[in-house]
C-alpha cells in the first residue's frame, strides 16, 4: 500500500541521478580546464591515492552506518526514546548539521564549479545560477512536501471512510500510526497526520542528501591529489556521522516497517562509497574540470543545497521549535538553541577541510 508508493518515490532521485550524470561520464579533452586547476601540483601519486580511497569507501561506510543505526535502537534506551528530552536535543544537534551542511558545504560547491574560470564568462558569471537553482529547489520540495503529504491524507481518509464503520477506521488509524494499541491509546505518541509528515521529511531528506553524496563521492573517486583526499576522508567520516544521526532520527519517528528502514539506511549508507568507487571506475574518462563536469555538479549541488535548507529550516528546525514540547519548556527550548548552534557550528568548522 504506501509502503510501495514511499518506495517508488525513494527509487525516483536515483534514477533522475543517473541520468544527469550520464553526460559526464565522456568528456572531451578540448573542454578540459585542467591547467587553471587548483590541485597541488607536487603532490600527484596514483598507488598511495588508490589505496587512500579504498580505505575511504570503507571508513565511510562503517561510519554512515553507525550514524543513521543509533537513533534506530535508541528505544532501547529510555532516556533516548522519541518523547524524550534527550532525544530532541540530539535531533537538534543534527538539524544543525544537515543545515550547516547546506549553507557551508553544498551551497559553496555550487558557487565554485558554475563560476568556475573553465567556465565562459557569459552566461555564468554574469548570472547567479547557483543561488537560483537552491530557490527554485527549495520552492520545488515545497511543493512536493505539501503534495505528498495532501495525497496520503486523502489517501488514508479515502481508506477510512470507504465503508462507514468505525471498526475499519480505527484499523486503518493504527495502521497510520505502526502500532497494535488499543483504542486507549496508552503509547500512542501522535496521529496519523502527524506520522505521514515525518514519512514524507524522511524521503525528501534522504533525496537531497543522495543527491550531494553521490556528487562529492565522484568528486573523490576521480581526484589522483593524495594530499587533498587525507584530510577529507576524516572531515567525510564526521559528516556522515552526524548527517547520518539526522536522517536516522527522522526515520525512527516516521514508524516504518523493518523492511523500508532497512532500505533507507542502506542507500544513505552507500551512495558516498558508490560515488568513489563510480569515481575511480571513470578516472581515466571522468574530470572533475571539464566543463560538461562542473555545470552538472555545479547544478546538482545547488538543488541539494535549496533542498537541504528548506528541510532543516522548515521541517526540522522550525517544526520542533514551535512545536508543543519545546514551547511548553523554556529550558529545553535554550538548550536546544545551543544544542543546533554546536552541530551547525561543528558541521561549519569542517568546512575548512571538506
Amino acid at each position: 500500500m504506501a509502503g510501495t508508493h514511499f518506495k517508488q518515490l525513494h527509487a525516483l532521485p536515483i534514477l533522475l541521478l543517473g541520468l544527469l550524470l550520464q553526460p559526464c561520464f565522456i568528456v572531451q579533452a578540448s573542454a578540459e580546464c585542467g591547467s587553471k586547476s587548483k590541485s597541488f601540483r607536487g603532490c600527484h601519486d596514483e598507488a598511495e591515492t588508490l589505496k587512500l580511497k579504498l580505505i575511504a569507501i570503507f571508513s565511510i561506510l562503517v561510519t554512515s552506518m553507525i550514524g543513521v543505526c543509533l537513533p534506530l535502537f535508541s528505544r532501547a534506551v529510555p532516556a533516548l526514546r522519541p518523547d524524550g528530552d534527550l532525544f530532541a536535543l540530539v535531533k537538534a544537534f543534527a538539524s544543525g548539521v544537515i543545515l550547516a551542511t547546506g549553507y557551508m558545504h553544498v551551497l559553496p560547491d555550487s558557487f565554485n564549479d558554475l563560476t568556475s574560470d573553465c567556465l565562459p564568462e557569459t552566461p555564468w558569471r554574469k548570472f547567479p545560477f547557483t543561488t537560483f537553482v537552491a530557490m527554485l529547489s527549495a520552492l520545488l520540495t515545497l511543493m512536493v512536501d505539501s503534495v505528498a503529504l495532501s495525497h496520503y491524507k486523502k489517501r488514508f481518509a479515502e481508506l477510512a471512510t470507504g465503508n462507514g464503520e468505525q471498526a475499519n477506521q480505527e484499523t486503518v488509524e493504527m495502521e497510520i500510526v505502526g502500532h497494535g494499541h488499543d483504542k486507549s491509546g496508552k503509547e500512542h505518541p501522535e496521529d496519523g497526520t502527524h506520522l505521514l509528515r515525518h514519512r514524507v521529511v524522511a524521503q525528501v531528506l534522504e533525496m537531497g542528501i543522495v543527491v550531494h553524496s553521490v556528487v562529492i563521492g565522484l568528486s573523490m573517486g576521480a581526484s589522483d591529489n593524495p594530499c587533498t583526499i587525507r584530510p577529507l576522508i576524516a572531515a567525510l567520516c564526521f559528516h556522515q556521522l552526524f548527517e547520518g544521526m539526522g536522517l536516522g532520527g527522522c526515520i525512527l519517528q516516521a514508524e516504518y516497517g523493518i523492511k523500508m528502514k532497512e532500505v533507507m539506511v542502506f542507500f544513505f549508507s552507500i551512495t558516498t562509497p558508490f560515488g568513489i568507487s563510480l569515481g575511480i571506475g571513470l578516472s581515466n574518462i571522468y574530470s572533475a574540470k571539464s566543463r560538461t563536469a562542473l555545470i552538472v555538479e555545479g547544478v546538482l549541488n545547488a538543488a541539494s543545497a535549496g533542498l537541504l535548507n528548506y528541510m532543516a529550516l522548515v521541517d526540522l528546525l522550525a517544526s520542533d521549535f514551535m512545536g508543543s514540547r519545546l514551547q511548553n519548556s523554556l529550558k529545553l527550548q535554550i538548550w536546544s538553541f545551543i544544542a543546533v548552534l554546536l552541530g551547525a557550528g561543528g558541521m561549519s568548522l569542517m568546512a575548512k577541510w571538506a
